[in-house]
């Protein structure tokens, strides 16, 4: 199970994409808890295709054990992070769109 919202993931999808400043990415990412950063990464990974939609346990728990760098610092190094996180969405059934558009017309 995705240890982090939806909400969350499409304001992080919009920051990525909006360029707004590192310091409002790192801020939002280090404000998340350990199970939410290792989510995000799951996630990532899943749409960039290194696991599939059904292996989103094992991608969580090798987040968890394998993280060495600082999740802003790590997701940072993707020049297609926002895309790989809504294909990531995407493959688990969420729809990234209906996220991103709802966190547009709450801000």
């Amino acid at each position: 199970m995705l240890d982090i919202s939806a909400d969350k993931v499409a304001e992080i999808i919009i920051l990525a994409r909006e360029d707004r400043g590192e310091r409002e990415f790192d801020a939002f990412i280090e404000a998340l808890n350990e199970d939410e950063q290792a989510s995000l990464v799951a996630l990532f990974w899943i749409g960039r295709g290194t696991y599939d939609a059904a292996d989103l346990d094992d991608a969580i728990q090798t987040a968890r054990d394998e993280a060495t760098t600082p999740t802003a610092d790590y997701l940072k190094g993707s020049p297609h992070l926002a895309d790989h996180l809504e294909a990531g969405l995407e493959a688990l059934g969420i729809d990234a769109q209906d996220a991103e558009d709802d966190l547009y017309r709450k801000g």
